[in-house]
This record gives C-alpha cells, sequence and structure tokens, in this order.
C-alpha cells in the first residue's frame, strides 16, 4: 500500500501559493513526510517543511490520497493549482503545525546543539502529526534527533532524565545479559516546552520480535520498574501522569465522557471495585512505559533501547506486560506473563500478579480507549482521522475481554 500525496504550499512568510501536483511515496502512514519532502526536493528542486493533515480520500489511515499543508523556503519553479485552503488560526494547533513553526524548531535544535560543540551538515523532516514532529539532524559527531512533543506528552524527557541513581532515566546500564539491557534515549537538550534532542539510537525498531526477544524485552524492563518502585512520589512531583491504585477509574470516565461507551458500559460500571482487587494483589505502582511494544524498542544486536516514553504514567506495571503480549498466540502470552509474574512474586513475596494481570486484561484496552479519546480532544479536528476510529475498537477490546 502507498499514499498519493498532494501538497498545498505557502511561501517563506506564510502566503497561500497553490497545490503542487499529486505524486505517489511509499509509506501509508500519513504521518511519515521523510519520502513527501525528499520527492519534493527530486522532482521540483524545492526545500519543504510539512506542516499538518488538512484531509484525506478515506476516514482512516493508511493509504489513499492525503493532502498536506506545507511551507516552501522558495518559489516554486512549476506551474500550482489555485486552491483555497482555510488558514484560520485554531486554539489546538500545535507549534510545529503552524506556518513558522519547524523553522523555529530547526534554529532552536541548531543552537543548542552549537552550544554543545556539534555543527548540523544536514537537516532532515521524518515525521509529524499531531502527537510528535521528528527531525534528524546529521552533525560532525554523528546524527542527533529533534522530538517535539504537545502539552499532554511534556513529561517525556522528564522521564528520560530522571536522575540515573534511581535506575530510572536514560544511561543505566542494568545487571545481567548484555542483550536484555534496556534503557531510554539520552537526552541531549530540552526546552522545557516539548522540544529536546535525543543521541542517536543504534539498530533498528524491533517490530515483529518473536517470544524469546519479548522475554529479553519484558526481563530488562522489569529491572527498571523495580528501581522506579522507590520513587514514584518524585515521579508524580516531576510531572509524570499519577494513576496509582484506583485512580484510573475517575481518569477514564472523565476521559471518555461525551463518547458512546455503551460496550464497555458494565465494565466501567464495575470499574473502581475491579481497580481494588487489583491493589489487594500487592504488587506496587511504578513507572509504567505505557506503550511496551516492541516496535518501540530498538536493538543493534547487542543492547535493546526502549523508545517513546510519551505515553508513560505512574501506575501498576502489568500495563506494560499486558501491552507486550497483546499481539502473540495465547501460549506465547501465557508463558511470557508467567515468568512476568515469577519475577515479581520473587521480588513482592506474598503478592498475585496473576490476578492482577486477569484483573487488569479488560482495562487494558479501556485505558487505552480514554488515552485516544484524550487524544481526540486536545487536537484540532483535521487531525481526528488519525484517531477517531480509535476509541470504539477499543472500548470493543475492552468489552470482549472483560
Amino acid at each position: 500500500m502507498s499514499r498519493t500525496v498532494t501538497l498545498v504550499l505557502l511561501d517563506s512568510a506564510g502566503r497561500p501559493l497553490g497545490a503542487l501536483p499529486p505524486f505517489g511515496v511509499p509509506e501509508p502512514w500519513w504521518q511519515e513526510v521523510h519520502s513527501i519532502v525528499a520527492a519534493v526536493r527530486q522532482r521540483h528542486g524545492l526545500e519543504v517543511a510539512v506542516l499538518r493533515l488538512l484531509d484525506a480520500d478515506r476516514p482512516a489511515p493508511p493509504g489513499g490520497h492525503v493532502r498536506y499543508l506545507a511551507q516552501a523556503a522558495d518559489t516554486p519553479a512549476v506551474p500550482l493549482e489555485s486552491v483555497t485552503v482555510d488558514l484560520t488560526p485554531h486554539p489546538l494547533r500545535q507549534q510545529w503545525a503552524e506556518a513558522g513553526g519547524p523553522a523555529r524548531s530547526i534554529a532552536w535544535a541548531t543552537g543548542e546543539l552549537s552550544r554543545l560543540g556539534h555543527r548540523v551538515t544536514a537537516v532532515a523532516q521524518q515525521r509529524t502529526w499531531n502527537l510528535s514532529a521528528i527531525w534528524r539532524l546529521d552533525t560532525d559527531q554523528g546524527p542527533v534527533w529533534l522530538k517535539q512533543l504537545p502539552p499532554f506528552a511534556h513529561h517525556e524527557p522528564t522521564v528520560l532524565t530522571f536522575p540515573d541513581d534511581q535506575g530510572v532515566g536514560a544511561g543505566v546500564d542494568l545487571p545481567g545479559d548484555p542483550n536484555s539491557l534496556i534503557n531510554g534515549p539520552v537526552v541531549l537538550a530540552s526546552d522545557g516546552e516539548g522540544r529536546m534532542l535525543l543521541a542517536d539510537v543504534p539498530g533498528e525498531d524491533r517490530y515483529g520480535a518473536g517470544e524469546g526477544e519479548r522475554g529479553a524485552i519484558a526481563a530488562g524492563h522489569h529491572l527498571v520498574q523495580l528501581r522506579a518502585c522507590g520513587v514514584v512520589g518524585e515521579l508524580v512531583a516531576a510531572g509524570v501522569p499519577d494513576l496509582r491504585g484506583a485512580g484510573p477509574a475517575g481518569w477514564i470516565r472523565e476521559r471518555l465522557a461525551g463518547h458512546d461507551v455503551s460496550a464497555a458500559a458494565g465494565l466501567l460500571d464495575g470499574l473502581d471495585h475491579r481497580l481494588r482487587q487489583v491493589v489487594d494483589c500487592g504488587l506496587p505502582d511504578t513507572l509504567v512505559h505505557g506503550d511496551l511494544h516492541p516496535g518501540n524498542v530498538r536493538g543493534d544486536g547487542g543492547r535493546r533501547t526502549v523508545i517513546d516514553w510519551a505515553d508513560s504514567f505512574v501506575g501498576h506495571p502489568a500495563f506494560d506486560i499486558l501491552r507486550l503480549t497483546e499481539d502473540v498466540d495465547a501460549d506465547a502470552a501465557a508463558r511470557l506473563i508467567d515468568a512476568w509474574a515469577r519475577r515479581w512474586r520473587t521480588d513482592v513475596p506474598g503478592s498475585d500478579p496473576h490476578r492482577a494481570v486477569d484483573l487488569l486484561r479488560p482495562v487494558a484496552p479501556l485505558r487505552q480507549a480514554a488515552v485516544y479519546a484524550m487524544f481526540l480532544a486536545a487536537i484540532e479536528p483535521s487531525e481526528h482521522p488519525y484517531h477517531v476510529h480509535d476509541v470504539p475498537a477499543a472500548l470493543a477490546r475492552a468489552a470482549a475481554t472483560s
């Protein structure tokens, strides 16, 4: 599957110019824009920054014919189609989706890198959507990544830079098999407003990892969570979302207000009681990644690094093992959960990890539905196609497992 792309261009001052002729790109995922930028450079000799999604010919990704707003550094030589585009400011628009936004972010990044002694040799936009904007900056000391986050994810650099002596933040060498080492990317700089510069993480994203590799990920992540148990108060005070104990019940209901939750009505009615039962299972609250699938782990054959902590929170550790095992067969998932439970029973004698997992199994997709609802409430309407179908889909999964 691929995409057909139409770029509606603004000039360097943010004034509308018109639309480039449609062209194809290989990646179907709407937020991936590196091939769009490269194709425009190759076809038209034009440097552009993609700002945001305008519309598409299908209700949700992937694929199809997608229109984006982009800003050109120079005047295009190719004739442009006259189009009408609404440039009215929107209160929920992300900073990087505004005219001049990418340029301001790159200026900040190059200034920070210069201060750190890096000389930037090339900049390549990689991704832009409502959850993040990502650029690769090549420097004389190797690649660096600029990531910009929306307000509801501003705590990610806090997690990554949490004091190393707590064994939580980046750069912590965990004991044991080197193939099980799990660290967050190193933060080179952050501005407190969603921008951060990350050191390069070697390797490949581990989509499709098998049972053995998932087991190694779980074992390494357990050590991070075990060390984080003692500092949950400090993490919450530093801005990490607090979903401890029975707290997720109110948080979930508040975010799902206004959505059709009839599919999971019974689960929601009994949620407070269920979460109190989870507390009784005796496992401590800790740092939760929030989206611990293998695609959020990079590996180079010798080390694995957990990336993308934007969904992290303080809460129950079972949420992460449930996410890590949700797309493997039932027997493999049971073995992975058994190993996870043995580790927690060893470290917390008298706890009942298996019962906690059983109780939280339907709560995990219910929490995810609330996360998607939070996204929708915090982004402008033109970006809703990215997530609008995720809420009912997650609610249906919750109902099916309750």
